[in-house]
């Protein structure tokens, strides 16, 4: 339900990275009507004055809010709970001070453990200009590992909390998603496997993965990835450079 024309309900600054599905992913699946603006990572944009000025930590995804004054909200999972929590249907937080507490835990979980690690293994995997194989080791087994718990979790459980499908589903869906470019695998945990799965064929996160374009993972060819890696590079050489981060 991505918006063409300007000023619906919220507008979503993203871009097609996990962190940026999150809120994409979120807004489909509740249903609101919301307008896209693609930040350009390659040229910096989420470090432009009027950026930092809804997200002072110059990254992507921020939302704001156009129904309670234009809040601003930075933060994938800060997003992803002020979307759902305000949902008096309560399709992906539950109303249950419990059950909240479980679904807090997992999307923390991510928060703190997947996406960061993940997005390590990804730098020195994939992007780092000199390969070190102590960061691709370590990054990468950190991130089998985090799976891992995810796995055994659900082993029992058809969602990571709450007896339902919730935003702590979402947000480690899109960093599993990308699993292989992380050189992580799913061989051996069935799991987690059959619950990505489950969500990918979700109408809603079909949606969410196209915000802001076409989804690329989708079906990137060898010469697509590796121009993605070259951009990256690129990008990750700018962000580095002196005052690069100002």
């Amino acid at each position: 339900m991505a918006g063409e024309s300007p000023r619906k309900g919220y507008t979503l600054y993203t871009a097609g990275t996990p962190n940026g599905w999150k809120p994409s992913i979120t807004l489909e699946e509740l249903g609101i009507p919301y307008d896209v603006r693609k930040i350009s990572l390659s040229d910096n944009e989420q470090k432009q004055d009027w950026f930092l000025k809804i997200n002072p930590n110059g990254r992507i995804p921020a939302l704001v809010d156009h129904t309670c004054g234009d809040v601003p909200i930075f933060e994938s999972g800060a997003i992803m709970w002020w979307l759902a929590s305000r949902d008096p249907e309560a399709k992906l937080f539950p109303k249950d001070p419990i059950k909240q507490a479980e679904v807090m835990s997992w999307l923390m979980f991510q928060m703190g453990g997947v996406g960061p690690m993940q997005g390590q293994a990804n730098h020195f995997l994939r992007y780092a200009p000199v390969k070190i194989e102590y960061g691709i080791n370590r990054y990468v087994h950190e991130t089998n590992r985090l799976y891992q718990v995810l796995e055994d979790q659900l082993k029992d459980h058809e969602w990571l909390a709450a007896e339902q499908y919730t935003i702590a589903d979402i947000a480690n869906f899109t960093w599993v998603y990308i699993h292989s470019w992380s050189g992580a695998s799913l061989d051996d945990k069935p799991n987690l496997k059959a619950w990505l799965d489950k969500i990918a064929a979700r109408p809603a996160v079909q949606r969410g993965l196209d915000v802001p374009e076409k989804n690329k993972f989708k079906s990137m060819t060898k010469e697509e990835e590796e121009k993605a890696i070259a951009e990256a590079q690129k990008f990750m050489g700018s962000t580095s450079a002196p005052g690069a981060q100002k």
